[in-house]
């Protein structure tokens, strides 16, 4: 498996696939094509489909047309073998002479493949030996020591200085989303609630507090993203509310040291890691069950650290955040990822602490492995038709479609 730098990435929302990708993919074509004259690129599959509602166009153009005029083809239904977001970039030279093609997939949380054949992207440097979680909690209990501990073996020094600095950033997410007000860009004028969520948290007792102010933090971290602000990928954009929420909730309330956070980050990083290198954190590829069920599971795997869960116990709360959210399609509402986006982040979070307490009143035994659901999350993922995996063709996107279509034929 790859370094936790690679699933826990500050950059700007509002997708980590549909975004930061395909800017990233955007800047490595560009770098080799310095001279050309012109630009066309090709988005593919669920790229092309929800590709302008996450600002795909936007932030390739960021980086393309400063050096070269540039047109954007879009091919919903057109999806090449790899993988769904699939992406082809062509420069040409004065003459409208082709000079260079290259075809890249944007796999999920900020991250980019070639598919079979590798051309430019240097492979990964595999930090861990150990790829499933069953190897790696064995490692732990054979040794007396915990999935941090782990991170700590394998990984170079500077891992701790590097989350310090995701920690920091996953605070201000949530700080800059409690005092930013006012509706989310894009056509559904959805008004911010995490504002909102945490005054009103002030006016409950205790037990129901607590509950209201991790919604408060998911949205707001949440609605940053939507609003192109600066997250954390955790593992993705999509699903970035959910680990800052539990985290910044139990250092504020339960006053943990900035240290003890740090090893919960690792920890929660190696569940994340383990899906990502045997099923994927793509939406576009599995469903939402990848992205925001991925988080829970990394959430809870960092709450029941920090209350001192076995790696047994560990292991039960975050196979638990995955397997409840099986099947989970991603089904954005006009392409944009708040609706149902920034609520699921919501409900996983305080989800994400059930599940802590749940595996800390058992000890940790129990039928259904993580790795076992992660084998069956890609299964049903690629089970999922097409129009499940954000293409906005089915589900809740389909449905407000059709809502809108009624309501202005009544207005007619």
């Amino acid at each position: 498996m790859e370094s936790l730098r690679e699933i826990y990435r500050i950059g700007k929302g509002p997708s980590s696939s549909h975004t930061m990708g395909p800017q990233k993919a955007a800047q490595v074509f560009v770098s080799h094509n310095r001279n050309a004259a012109s630009f066309e690129v090709t988005l593919y599959g669920s790229l092309a489909a929800t590709g302008r509602g996450h600002m795909t166009d936007v932030a390739i153009d960021e980086v393309l047309r400063p050096v070269a005029p540039l047109r954007i083809e879009w091919q919903p239904q057109v999806f090449l073998p790899f993988h769904p977001n699939g992406m082809k970039f062509v420069s040409f030279d004065a003459n409208g002479a082709k000079m260079d093609e290259w075809i890249c997939y944007s796999v999920g949380g900020g991250a980019l493949s070639e598919g079979e054949k590798g051309r430019w992207l240097t492979s990964k440097r595999e930090v861990y030996q150990k790829n499933t979680l069953q190897e790696i909690q064995t490692w732990c209990e054979k040794h007396g020591r915990n999935y941090w501990e782990y991170v700590d073996e394998c990984e170079e020094e500077d891992i701790w200085d590097y989350l310090m600095e995701v920690w920091k950033a996953m605070q201000l997410s949530v700080e800059r989303g409690i005092d930013h007000e006012g509706a989310l860009p894009g056509p559904l004028k959805l008004p911010r609630k995490g504002p909102i969520y945490y005054v009103k948290a002030s006016g409950y007792k205790q037990s129901l507090q607590s509950r209201a102010l991790v919604y408060a933090y998911a949205l707001s971290v949440s609605e940053e993203n939507a609003s192109g602000g600066t997250i954390v990928t955790a593992p993705t954009c999509g699903s970035c509310g959910v680990l800052p929420a539990v985290l910044y909730h139990l250092a504020k309330g339960h006053k943990f040291s900035d240290t003890r956070i740090l090893h919960a980050m690792a920890t929660a990083g190696i569940f994340g890691n383990v899906v990502k290198k045997n099923a994927s954190i793509s939406g576009a590829d599995v469903g939402c069950q990848g992205e925001v069920g991925v988080a829970c599971a990394m959430a809870s795997a960092a709450a029941c650290q920090l209350f001192g869960g076995s790696p047994s116990q560990i292991e039960y709360a975050a196979e638990m955040g995955l397997e409840h959210h099986l099947g989970m399609t991603c089904d954005p509402v006009c392409g944009l990822v708040q609706i149902p986006c920034i609520e699921r982040n919501a409900f996983a979070a305080t989800r994400a602490l059930d599940a802590n307490l749940y595996a800390s009143f058992s000890d940790g035994t129990h039928t259904v492995s993580f790795d076992r659901v992660v084998k069956v999350m890609k299964q049903t993922g690629h089970d999922l038709p097409s129009l499940y995996k954000e293409t906005s063709e089915g589900g809740l996107a389909r449905a407000y479609e059709q809502h809108l279509k009624k309501m202005q034929e009544q207005n007619k």
